[in-house]
């Protein structure tokens, strides 16, 4: 009995063996798909996902890709030194881009690619780099794309669906989405004033986005990329982007004019971080420009012999001002030529001191 049941499981293992190593061809005799597939029956696409690819195809032909070429380089050449991009978007049937500021920044020569893949020939009609702003004029297209619809920044709420449609890295045509993270944001143009009231998006935003539109889910324009927050460069889910309500004051201006009057009375301020470093609740002038209205009225900064501080800033015609940011959305809202009220304090004592303002965006 012990020599049977010995045969019988050696005969066991045997067939398991077996059918151990004619597994792969059995598989592939009797299962292999040979032929194309079925294709398989798919439902009705998502209310977001509808929503996603309707507005790719309403705003996607008014978005364009944006060249600037610095003196001696190839405009669209590979390799080609000194070439910058990004991205924009049409403003108005006569042919007007919407782009940033340091998207053509330093370029000699701007063109346009279309959605189509035309390449036209592009004019800087005017720049605003405090918002980081630019308006180029398209020549003489075969076709000029619909503008796109601009909706309201200030109606935004943190949470809704943001699409931005762009060109990172020189890819055409990318939509990203996401939704707004943050508003009321502060951002520094490098230009020593700062954006105020800024939105942040988690929707992708990569170099070669800088300039093309943040759309709500209606399509509309809501803001215009303009950064990300990144270490390595490239996407880490906070993106940046001028509210349109800013742009949609900026770019007829622009148009109109060439450029954006920007109230300012002629002081360099410090970096919120030295007031924290120092206790103050207020901006320290650094230094008053010399003919500045901020000399004749006597504003006094600090004094570089002896590192003592002289005027620091506490409000302006009312409204407290603690930050930079305080300080430039308070010149903000009065006109050039106008006087402001400036409460300084000086020596451990508050003063007003009246102060004219004057037109400083040539300088920015």
């Amino acid at each position: 009995m012990t020599t049977g049941f010995f045969r019988l499981t050696l005969a066991a293992l045997v067939a398991l063996f077996a059918i151990y190593v004619a597994e792969p061809y059995l598989l592939r005799l009797f299962f292999a798909e040979a032929e194309p597939r079925a294709v398989a029956v798919r439902g009705d696409l998502g209310g977001m996902e509808i929503n996603a690819v309707e507005v790719f195809a309403q705003a996607s032909p008014s978005v364009v890709h944006v060249f600037g070429r610095a003196e001696g380089a190839g405009m669209l050449g590979p390799g080609s030194g000194g070439l910058q991009s990004g991205s924009g978007f049409l403003w108005d049937e006569a042919g007007h881009v919407v782009t940033n500021n340091h998207v053509i920044a330093g370029a000699q020569e701007v063109s346009v690619r279309l959605a189509d893949g035309e390449i036209v020939e592009a004019s800087v009609v005017g720049r605003a780099p405090n918002v980081d702003i630019a308006v180029l004029r398209l020549s003489r297209p075969t076709r000029i794309p619909p503008p796109l619809p601009i909706g309201a920044s200030a109606e935004l709420v943190v949470g809704q669906w943001t699409y931005a449609i762009g060109n990172p890295f020189g890819l055409d045509q990318t939509l990203t989405t996401g939704v707004v993270s943050a508003l009321q944001r502060t951002l520094p143009t490098g230009r020593g004033r700062e954006i105020a009231d800024v939105i942040q998006t988690d929707a992708a935003i990569n170099p070669g986005n800088s300039g093309g539109p943040l759309l709500d889910s209606a399509a509309r324009v809501i803001g215009v990329n303009t950064a990300i927050f990144s270490p390595s460069g490239a996407s880490a889910g906070i993106g940046f982007a001028v509210p349109i309500d800013v742009v949609n004051e900026v770019v007829p201006q622009l148009i109109r004019d060439g450029t954006v009057p920007t109230p300012g009375i002629g002081v360099v301020v410090g970096e919120d971080a030295i007031s924290r470093r120092l206790g103050i609740d207020g901006v320290v002038v650094l230094r008053v420009v010399r003919g500045s209205p901020a000399e004749e009225a006597g504003l006094v900064g600090i004094d570089m012999r002896d590192g003592t501080v002289g005027d620091i800033i506490l409000a302006v015609n009312g409204e407290r001002v603690e930050t930079f940011a305080d300080l430039t959305r308070a010149l903000g809202d009065v006109e050039v030529g106008d006087d402001v009220r400036l409460l300084v304090l000086r020596d451990g004592e508050p003063r007003e001191v009246v102060v004219a303002t004057q037109d400083v965006s040539a300088r920015l």
